[in-house]
């Protein structure tokens, strides 16, 4: 841990509905929702049960507001962010805007999220590009296997590099610095899948420059699912929008005399908005969560949950459980490996005691956020050491 610690962020569990008997550490699954949040999302549903109560602005300022929000997060501006419902259709749209060579290689990594793997999948044989899987590396070093791929003596050109900032399987982290100045010295683009980062670790697009960022609110975010966000640089935003709206062109309206009055596309981000984006109830949610972590700030969030994850990986280094090096792992996202292969039974098992964590890949996967303290940490360490002694003996 660095830093000092009476200036740590403390725990926050008290902004959160859980009881003290449960031991949530899985928000790299789903996060809890702030108390905050659960009430504006009752009374957006009421809203929506009375739509004659709500004025002809309240649609725009709800996209405002989450769209700057989000932008806030990655040090963008708003008009750089379009509003859309899931990592998949980032990629799908980032897919639609940019042209990939024959005979190019697009970068994954192997076990990556769907998400920025299968578009680029199943657009390959008929585009004729190769996709080429960067293999899990033994020693935990996702960034050298990244930049090695990319520089890699009489390999086929780079054309893009479509990865997560943080593997979520096995909370590998990736230097985003180091992989974007390798990119940008092959002249390729870089989509980053922020999914496991965005809140938690630092992202400055104007200094990083990629080419998409996309990030949903439901993990780190603190917020409901179905809502995430696009960040195009201004280089990629004369493109076709995935969908056709009327949102997206300067003057399609029905208060006008003629409706189609202008369908030429506006001007920024906003025209890759998802069709039907006035999601009452949930895009109000969204914008809480993210401003929530805005305020705490990622380094001080990133402080407490190294603390937390440090705390839980010098607890098990005595069971017998493979811990990655510190500075191979995200500070927020902490994966146990076990020789015997037990980690999802042993995931069933502390379930049942109130300890949430997930199994992931033959892993287990630890990830608290801000409402743990150490007292989660202990527990969870207690009960998988108990567990561990208490398994039957392997047969020889």
């Amino acid at each position: 841990m660095t830093g000092d610690k009476t200036k740590m962020l403390a725990s926050q569990r008290d902004l959160f509905d859980i009881p003290r008997e449960v031991c949530y550490l899985n928000s790299a699954s789903y996060s809890p929702l702030p108390l905050k949040t659960l009430q504006a999302g009752r009374d957006a549903v009421g809203r929506k049960g009375k739509p004659w109560t709500i004025d002809a602005g309240f649609a725009g300022r709800q996209h405002d507001r989450a769209r700057s929000a989000a932008a806030r997060l990655i040090k963008a501006d708003a008009a750089d962010v379009a509003l859309i419902p899931s990592i998949s259709y980032g990629v799908a749209t980032a897919a639609k805007l940019v042209t990939i060579p024959r005979g190019a290689r697009v970068l994954v990594l192997e076990n990556d999220h769907s998400s920025p793997v299968l578009e680029w999948q199943a657009r390959a044989g008929a585009q004729g590009f190769a996709v080429e899987t960067i293999r899990q590396p033994d020693d935990g070093d996702w960034t050298s296997a990244v930049s090695a791929a990319i520089e890699r003596p009489g390999a086929a050109p780079v054309a893009l590099a479509s990865i997560s900032s943080v593997h979520w399987s096995d909370g590998g982290l990736i230097d985003l610095e180091k992989v974007a100045a390798a990119l940008r010295r092959q002249g390729a683009l870089f989509l980053i899948d922020a999914t496991q980062g965005a809140g938690v670790l630092p992202l400055d697009v104007k200094h990083l420059d990629p080419d998409f960022v996309i990030f949903p609110t439901y993990k780190w975010l603190l917020g409901p699912y179905g809502r995430a966000f696009l960040y195009v640089a201004k280089r990629h935003q004369d493109g076709t929008p995935l969908e056709q709206t009327s949102a997206g062109r300067r003057d399609v309206r029905a208060e006008n005399a003629i409706y189609f009055s202008d369908i030429s596309y506006v001007g920024d981000a906003s025209r890759f908005d998802m069709g039907e984006r006035d999601h009452f109830v949930s895009m109000e949610m969204a914008s809480i969560g993210m401003e929530m972590i805005a305020e705490w700030g990622t380094a001080a969030i990133a402080q407490r949950l190294a603390m937390l994850t440090e705390r839980i990986a010098d607890g098990v280094r005595g069971l017998g459980v493979a811990v990655p090096q510190r500075h191979l792992r995200a500070p927020h996202i902490l994966c146990l490996d076990f020789e015997d292969g037990t980690a999802k039974t042993l995931v069933e098992g502390l379930a049942t005691e109130g300890i949430y964590v997930a199994p992931r890949l033959g892993r287990m996967r630890v990830s608290p956020h801000v409402f743990n303290d150490d007292a989660d940490a202990d527990r969870f360490v207690a009960a998988l050491g108990r567990r561990l002694r208490e398994q039957p003996p392997k047969s020889l």
